[in-house]
């Protein structure tokens, strides 16, 4: 199994996605290990004095004012969990919490928190040993990080609450730790704290749409490209040296990628034949300018994502010179914003393909298809209806685009008085990205079908290969009336787990 080894100096998205979805093993470096030591060292020197220290001997919050004496300092850590473990709602998925774990992992490396070795490993056993924290949808407001999520992380971690085993069983947390011989953690001086303030949540999300997103983008390119094929666009207007002169490199990549799959089509450029157009509709010749804008989005935040990759987030910090200083970098304003950024481009992205389907539909503007794709329209209703779950998908989709981090709602009596809302903006854009896919499906299913009705015109050898692939998969073809949502669960799949890409890249090379 692949080993993430966890240093000083952060992880990649790619360590992140190899421990959330692919279970990668765990290890702590030794310069980790190092640096873990020399900042629990100082910790430990300033437990020791009488002056007080804000989350060393100090309340929290709006109750940091109170100075803890030292025999009440361990019950203080083990409250401060207890209490924050407050989230209510449906369990978040295991993936997330994955995530959420490594990356509070990462921070707790980087030697400026003050946690000892021994809870860092403790962390990476949990993680190797399968074992996940129950964590729910609603406590975090995204600042002072993901408190009320991590909370139940560090629970487990005690040996309290409820986890998950790798069975899928839902068990006392103490008895899953007993079984994998992991001693439960006892907290010390500014451990519960350390493990409590960050924005892993709001980051571990980002970092997996986007991974999907990159995909998903490439599929839209594809379906963009059947459906100009279907409709008997031109495909002149994704010239280079059109995007050329406005050179946003999405755009670009976008054009090129329609371009390259639309190599050697025999449906396009008919737009003067029978019907003339002098162009063709928005939805199909600004396909490279919208998705492009998309893609840019994408680029923007995974700069941020990077980033906070490379970022220790905590309050306070312990720094290089001995000082432990309070500051607000768990505040989740960049990742909120990249998030909600990502919710809009998602909504616009499916806004257009749904177009791009409702055209195709119509046999006033889909250039001589039968009405709704239907093999005897009138008797068969063909897609009608698989356009409207797309329009509802593109509706719901347009309400998640609004933004959460526009929103602030104050807490700890008026102390945090303005948060992020960051985790709320990555639960949402989850939402939108697995709608992203399905409405990205229907497109594919109309397409296709719409291409194998356009008798006597040969399409391009990578659309060939698609719709082959898709065939393959259990995504049917013009006929009768059938059963629907089977087809249509077919095409989701064959979209979201990457085939429909693979397939046209056997032909075009990997696309951009």
């Amino acid at each position: 199994m692949h080993t993430v080894v966890v240093g000083t100096s952060g992880v990649t998205a790619s360590d992140v996605l190899a421990v959330a979805r692919d279970g990668a093993r765990v290890e702590l470096s030794a310069q980790a290990v190092e640096a873990l030591a020399a900042a629990r060292a100082i910790v430990d020197a300033l437990a020791a004095k009488p002056e007080p220290v804000y989350g060393v001997s100090t309340g929290f919050g709006a109750l940091a004012t109170r100075h803890i004496s030292p025999e009440l300092r361990a019950q203080l850590q083990r409250n401060i969990v207890r209490s924050h473990a407050a989230g209510l709602g449906p369990r978040v998925e295991r993936e997330v919490v994955r995530a959420l774990m490594f990356l509070r992992l990462k921070t707790v490396c980087s030697g400026h928190t003050g946690v000892r070795p021994e809870v860092a490993q403790t962390m990476a056993d949990v993680l190797n040993a399968g074992i996940t924290p129950v964590v729910h949808e609603y406590g975090s407001l995204g600042c002072s990080g993901d408190l009320a999520p991590l909370s139940h992380c560090a629970l487990t971690l005690m040996g309290e609450g409820e986890a998950e085993g790798p069975d899928g069983t839902v068990r006392p947390a103490g008895e899953l730790l007993a079984e994998h011989g992991i001693a439960p953690v006892e907290l010390r001086e500014k451990e519960g704290l350390a493990l409590l303030n960050g924005t892993d949540g709001m980051l571990g999300m980002l970092i997996m749409a986007l991974a999907d997103l990159d995909r998903l983008y490439k599929s839209a390119d594809i379906t963009a490209a059947l459906s100009l094929e279907a409709l008997l666009g031109t495909d002149k207007v994704l010239a280079p040296e059109l995007h050329a002169i406005r050179p946003h490199p999405g755009q670009g990549a976008s054009a090129a990628n329609m371009l390259a799959v639309l190599k050697g089509s025999e449906l396009t450029g008919h737009h003067q034949d029978d019907a003339p157009r002098v162009q063709d509709a928005y939805s199909v010749r600004c396909a490279p300018q919208v998705a492009g804008a998309g893609r840019d989005t994408m680029a923007h935040a995974r700069t941020v994502a990077e980033r906070e990759l490379a970022s220790a987030v905590d309050n306070p910090v312990v720094l290089p010179d001995g000082r432990v200083e309070s500051n607000g970098n768990f505040h989740g304003a960049p990742v909120a914003y990249v998030l909600d950024f990502l919710a809009i481009a998602a909504a616009d992205l499916a806004s257009i393909a749904e177009r791009r389907t409702d055209r195709l539909l119509d046999k006033n503007r889909s250039h001589g298809l039968p009405p709704f794709l239907a093999d005897d329209a009138g008797v068969d209703s063909g897609l009608m209806i698989a356009q409207y779950t797309q329009a509802a998908l593109v509706s719901e989709m347009k309400r998640l685009a609004v933004p959460a981090s526009a929103d602030s709602i104050p807490s700890s009596a008026m102390q945090e008085d303005h948060v992020s809302m960051g985790w709320s903006a990555a639960r949402k854009l989850r939402t939108a990205v697995d709608n992203l896919a399905r409405v990205v499906a229907v497109e594919l299913y109309a397409a296709s079908r719409a291409i194998e009705l356009r008798e006597g015109l040969v399409p391009a050898p990578a659309s060939q290969a698609a719709i082959a692939a898709a065939r393959a998969a259990g995504v049917q073809g013009p006929g009768p009336d059938r059963y629907l949502a089977p087809d249509l669960a077919a095409a989701d799949a064959f979209v979201r787990d990457g085939r429909l890409v693979a397939a046209v890249e056997s032909v075009t090379g990997p696309l951009q």
